[in-house]
């Protein structure tokens, strides 16, 4: 959506940036009759830090317990995440990689009584680790948990190339709009897989999406470093 950045308080004449703080609340008065002043600009991305803390916690004994609030969490933060921020397209960061991977992993373990070894290694890295961007390595991704990080590379993509558009007000620039559109094709393929493709593959695909980005905020090498990684996957 295309909104002005900057905001004017009615009561007391403050004037903030609503790119960086999302909200019509005045930060020295509490008011929120405050007006948008200054030109519009594209601005999709709307959350807030991405919080697990209540789920550590609930998880602090047994990490199965730490799945449905983790899930609701990484779900609430995913769905108000954009990526165009203030007019300026940002990257596709770990940080909603990693929580599009841990909603994922707590819907797949979800109602489960137990979990192996690697399971629990695997969703306590997350758990601990999503909020910084932190996040296993493809080859640390157990067999059981492949589906999870395809998904959530398949959504990544998917959600990339929609504010993509945007921030191109609807008009990709050639050959960026093919090389995203063979991102997406290959995303289909995955979410067709349920996910079950090698960690590898579904790391190359957001490298693709990434250098993408990168063409498009002016690096001519990454046109491509985006038609090679999406090379390497057929």
């Amino acid at each position: 959506m295309d909104v002005r950045g900057e905001r004017e308080c009615k009561s007391c004449g403050t004037r903030w940036s609503y790119f960086e703080t999302g909200s019509v609340e005045c930060p020295s008065c509490g008011s929120r009759r405050s007006v948008g002043v200054g030109e519009r600009e594209t601005h999709t991305d709307t959350a807030d830090a991405l919080d697990l803390t209540a789920a550590q916690r609930a998880g602090s004994e047994d990490v199965l317990d730490a799945l449905e609030p983790a899930t609701e969490a990484c779900r609430e933060y995913c769905r108000s995440r954009g990526f165009v921020s203030g007019g300026t397209l940002l990257d596709l960061d770990d940080t909603y990689l990693a929580a599009a991977e841990l909603w994922r992993v707590g819907v797949v373990l979800a109602g489960q009584h137990a979990i192996n070894d690697d399971e629990q290694r695997h969703v306590v890295a997350l758990l601990h680790g999503a909020a910084d961007g932190d996040r296993p390595t493809p080859a640390a991704v157990p067999a059981s948990l492949r589906g999870p990080r395809g998904l959530a590379a398949a959504a990544a993509v998917d959600a990339y190339r929609t504010d993509v558009r945007a921030y191109c007000g609807g008009d990709v620039p050639m050959p960026e709009r093919d090389l995203l559109e063979r991102a997406r094709e290959h995303g289909r393929r995955v979410d067709a897989l349920d996910g079950e493709v090698d960690p590898q593959d579904s790391a190359r695909l957001v490298a693709a999406v990434r250098a993408i980005g990168d063409a498009l905020r002016g690096d001519e090498a990454g046109i491509e470093r985006a038609r090679t990684r999406l090379n390497a996957l057929g």
